[in-house]
């Protein structure tokens, strides 16, 4: 099947509207701020706060929020979604073919394309990215499980190639619209990991990294001379910014205070407490539901006592989400009623399991050999049931959150320890396997982000067992037929619940705080931001 820039996308289109359109932004700026806010004006500076840094700007191993939206400005991906349908529509490549069996995806790229430092689009330097990917291992794996069971890239002419696969891969096509598969150039994809952490990246976007220091700014230039942006952008050529400032700021109250006083022009991780003081000073708060895996606390299914899947279903049991999303988050936020958030393709609501049910959770514990201690704390064989849950800054609601828990699961007899730990080291932590509990989100406008979290054949951060639930998680990546897909993710999410192999607490919804000099500040399909249209004036 052919897919090219006026007609409809591949088959899979149907099914991703129909899970997208619920994503539409709400709060006071629709879909992005500043809406018919008079003529755009070129120059000038945003400034945007954001509350935490990863350690690293290199879009192929970045998964946290608040870096993914300074890196998505300077690299260009394949293609780009439709945030308000989940259309796949062209970006660097101008039309696609894929295969029946979904194995095999042919790319016609867009001629004319250079990166930063001079060089040349080409299919060659499309499959150097992608030959690189499977490298990175565990520092990249959101990119490496998009690329699962690559075969190789076979290059047609300059600017022609096909990406082979081992089995149907169903999801791939989706997955070149990410920041994790956005292209960067042969120079940059020669660099260790490390070295590209470092902000050693070279793009191909309508801005360039100016200058990373590490916990406190990133700072982005507009690129001359830039002409091939996204299909769905509304502004041909150059950016309108010249310059955009990220700023590292933790505190949720110094990031309020900045934007309310000026100085700086956005903020990410806007709190419950705040939205009333910044709507009284004129600030607009856009909002947009995040597809993926929502909010939770993921076990480590192999360290005591989370092996033991009575544990965990306690756990899950005692947690009442509902106060949670209401005492914590953000006007409009859902609690949990699946490890996927219900804006994503191929949600279905497990709630059942997810319920909240303190006496049937100490009752599972009574059965599984569990005893109050002095303190009111279980204890079994001479041990406290005492869990550690580790989380990182990367939002204002984490902290609360976590202590909204511990008091929670206190009522069941399970002792909670917060281990706060820096967002930078998160990747050395899972390929550890030192912890008990992450608290933590992945974002993807697409269900296969359950097979890259949870496949015991992939990474494995959590230390699944291998079960059953392996060959549903590859059976839906190798689905063609949507109707039969769904049916698979709609059973890997009820797996995945009834074994509590994750517990699912809260779904995120981003907040953005936006002053009113800013227009076109746009979500995209992941609810991460485009800088592109953006505008100050």
């Amino acid at each position: 099947m052919h897919v090219r820039a006026t007609p409809g996308p591949w088959r899979t289109a149907a099914v991703l509207a129909a899970g997208l359109t619920a994503l539409a932004a709400c709060g006071s700026g629709g879909g992005g701020s500043g809406a018919g806010a008079g003529t755009p004006r070129t120059g000038g500076t945003l400034t945007f706060a954001v509350g935490s840094d990863a350690g690293c700007t290199d879009p192929q191993q970045v998964g946290s929020n608040d870096t993914i939206y300074s890196v998505r400005q300077f690299v260009d991906s394949l293609t780009d979604q439709d945030p308000a349908t989940g259309r796949i529509v062209p970006w660097l490549a101008q039309s696609w073919t894929i295969s029946r069996d979904a194995r095999a995806f042919t790319f016609h790229l867009r001629p004319g394309v250079t990166f930063s430092d001079g060089s040349a689009l080409t299919a060659e330097v499309v499959k150097a990215n992608f030959d690189a990917v499977p490298k990175l291992g565990p520092l990249g794996l959101l990119a490496e499980g998009y690329l699962s069971g690559y075969q190789g890239t076979d290059i047609a002419d300059p600017l022609t190639f096909t990406v082979r696969f081992k089995q149907p891969n169903a999801q791939f096509l989706q997955a070149t619209a990410t920041h994790s598969l956005g292209i960067e150039a042969a120079a940059s994809v020669r660099k260790t990991p490390q070295q590209r952490c470092a902000g050693g990246v070279i793009g191909s976007g309508p801005f360039t990294l100016q200058k990373y220091v590490p916990n406190q700014s990133i700072t982005l230039a507009a690129r001359k001379g830039y002409a091939w942006g996204s299909s769905l952008w509304k502004k041909p050529g150059a950016a309108y910014l010249d310059r955009i400032v990220f700023k590292i700021l933790p505190e949720s109250g110094v990031r309020t205070g900045g934007l309310q006083s000026g100085q700086v022009d956005a903020i990410g991780s806007v709190g419950r407490a705040d939205e009333s003081a910044l709507k009284a000073s004129g600030v607009q708060l856009l909002a947009r539901a995040n597809p993926g895996v929502v909010f939770g606390l993921t076990p480590n299914n192999t360290r005591s006592p989370l092996d033991d899947e009575k544990v965990r279903q306690a756990l899950a049991l005692g947690i009442d989400r509902q106060q949670i999303a209401q005492t914590v988050f953000p006007a409009g936020t859902q609690p949990a009623t699946s490890v996927l958030a219900h804006t994503t393709p191929g949600y279905v609501n497990v709630g059942a399991a997810l319920g909240h049910d303190p006496a049937r959770a100490k009752s599972l514990l009574q059965s599984d050999g569990w005893t109050p201690g002095s303190d009111g704390v279980l204890q079994k064989g001479g041990k406290k049931l005492s869990i550690t849950a580790t989380w990182g800054p990367v939002a204002a609601t984490n902290q609360p959150t976590l202590e909204l828990l511990q008091q929670q699961l206190r009522t069941i007899g399970v002792q909670l320890a917060l281990k706060e730990q820096p967002v930078a080291q998160f990747a050395r932590l899972q390929t550890s396997g030192n912890f008990d509990l992450l608290f933590g989100n992945l974002t993807r406008a697409d269900p296969d982000i359950l097979r890259s979290s949870y496949s015991s054949k992939l990474s494995n951060p959590y230390r699944l067992p291998a079960t059953g639930l392996d060959d549903i998680l590859d059976g839906q990546a190798a689905e063609p037929d949507q109707a039969k897909r769904l049916d698979l993710v709609a059973q890997a999410q009820r797996q995945l619940a009834q074994h509590a192999y994750t517990i699912p607490v809260v779904e995120l919804q981003t907040e953005l705080g936006v002053a009113k000099k800013v227009h076109g500040l746009l979500f995209d399909a992941s609810s991460r931001i485009q800088l592109h249209d953006t505008w100050v004036g």
